[in-house]
């Protein structure tokens, strides 16, 4: 049997053990996850930095740069394929997926944030040594060391096409959404180049964490004496937690008695609740109540009142969320699993409805900034039959004099007021409400009667609501 440890070494330098960096480890196994598996980084992410923080590795300042090289990475990764594009000899579809992603977070390290170009070019190098072999860690190195030759603004003069020969490709590379976002975004907005600017770049800004207060199980002032806590700007129930706080350290949030919720998602349960009735006010429905933020302030809200709210969720796992959110809810309430568009509830049996119905998420993309690589034009076709065939529902659901309020986390036409004016035509004996006194207190919510929330306007998701009533 031959000892190989006794081998000669071939003339050079001795080799050297690739150095483990924690952050950026764990930073690719998220990527890694987002990309093989679909994954969101906002479900995947907290599940690794806790692991990381049990073992001993992670301390406050690790785990916020590992969630910046993850988010940061996600929200520019159209903006930084362009310049990895730039920088190799062979089309990007051919560049094995790990490989892209220790680039992009190498990109990342170089053109969005403060770390110094030689650290982030070595450490990049290392995390692909460990990751990927010495082999392709050189690649790594040749490539990103063409990428520190400019920082972004540098880039996005080579890499974006001038405004003036292709607005919308210009705006993709440059704010890193794909063209056709751009385009149903541009044209939500109704046109003007400022108001896209704003929005797209809104969409790369990581968001606060907002809460919000359940009433009758907790208050805003005492979510306010948590440290840089701030009120929030439209609903009374919210606040901010600045500063990147920890919703998991807050007791209410830990109790249930407070959530994790947008104000945008705040408002529209408020409005509903809000909206002027003829007659009693006595049975609520959430008939697209998953996973129960909207649920579980509506049902405070009814119970307030003496009113009840049935929440109702087609997937069972989802509806097992909805009950978490509500259990410990001041009045009654039930929670069922039931398809929307087949409900088990006779017509007219509400007072009020809500039915946030399922969408792209093209509102929520500061939040989930992975979404707008996955979306295709065609999944419109897709959600369009099921939004319309649940506001149906919703209408048929509630009583003459009652309210039906039709939400959607999208500000695309052809989910918003698209869906709302089709399924009216088939229903005469209703009327839209003018939304928007509903909002008291927020600005700029447009020429009505629905409203279309925006990041760039009111720092909330970008939340559509319309308004309906049955007058016959």
């Amino acid at each position: 049997m031959s000892d190989t440890s006794r081998r000669p070494r071939k003339p050079g330098k001795p080799y050297r053990r690739p150095q483990k960096d924690p952050v950026r480890l764990l930073a690719f196994e998220a990527l890694r996850a987002v990309d093989e598996r679909d994954a969101y980084a906002n479900l995947v992410l907290p599940p690794l930095l806790r692991k990381a923080r049990e073992q001993g590795d992670f301390d406050g300042r690790d785990a916020a740069l590992a969630t910046e090289l993850v988010y940061g990475t996600l929200r520019r990764q159209g903006t930084y394929d362009a310049v990895i594009a730039a920088c190799v000899d062979r089309p990007l579809r051919e560049v094995d997926p790990p490989v892209l992603d220790v680039l992009s977070l190498g990109a990342h390290q170089l053109l969005g944030t403060r770390i110094p170009s030689h650290a982030a070019v070595s450490a990049s190098v290392e995390l692909a040594r460990v990751v990927l072999g010495d082999g392709r860690a050189k690649f790594v190195n040749a490539v990103l060391r063409k990428v520190a030759q400019h920082d972004l603004d540098g880039w996005l003069e080579r890499v974006a096409p001038p405004y003036d020969d292709d607005p919308e490709d210009h705006l993709a590379v440059v704010h890193s959404h794909p063209r056709w976002v751009v385009s149903a975004l541009w044209d939500s907005l109704g046109g003007g180049r400022a108001g896209i600017e704003e929005l797209l770049a809104a969409d790369n800004e990581r968001p606060e964490v907002t809460l919000v207060a359940r009433p009758g199980r907790a208050t805003a002032e005492e979510l306010l004496r948590e440290d840089a806590a701030e009120p929030g700007r439209w609903s009374p129930y919210a606040v901010r937690l600045t500063e990147g706080g920890e919703p998991g350290a807050v007791d209410a949030v830990r109790e249930g008695r407070a959530g994790v919720q947008d104000e945008g998602s705040q408002l529209v349960a408020l409005a509903l609740a809000g909206a002027p009735l003829e007659g009693r006010d006595e049975r609520w429905l959430d008939g697209c109540a998953g996973p129960g933020g909207k649920a579980a302030l509506l049902a405070a809200l009814a119970a307030e009142r003496g009113a009840t709210l049935l929440a109702s969720e087609k997937q069972p796992h989802r509806a097992g969320l909805v009950a978490n959110a509500l259990r410990g809810n001041p009045g009654p309430y039930q929670v069922i699993a039931a398809d929307g568009t087949r409900p088990p509830w006779r017509p007219g049996s509400f007072d009020r409805v809500l039915m946030d119905v399922p969408c792209t998420g093209l509102g929520a993309l500061r939040r989930r900034p992975e979404a707008r690589w996955r979306r295709r034009p065609e999944d419109l076709d897709g959600f369009a039959p099921l939004q319309r065939g649940l506001l149906r529902s919703a209408l048929e659901s509630v009583r003459v004099g009652g309210v039906v309020g039709y939400a959607t986390c999208s500000p695309h036409l052809a989910e918003t007021r698209a869906v709302v004016a089709d399924v009216l035509k088939q229903f005469p004996e209703t009327e839209l409400v003018d939304a928007r006194p509903l909002l008291p207190g927020v600005p700029d919510l447009g020429e009505g009667p629905d409203v279309q929330l925006w990041p760039h306007v009111h720092g909330t998701d970008a939340m559509y609501l319309a308004v309906i009533r049955r007058v016959g």
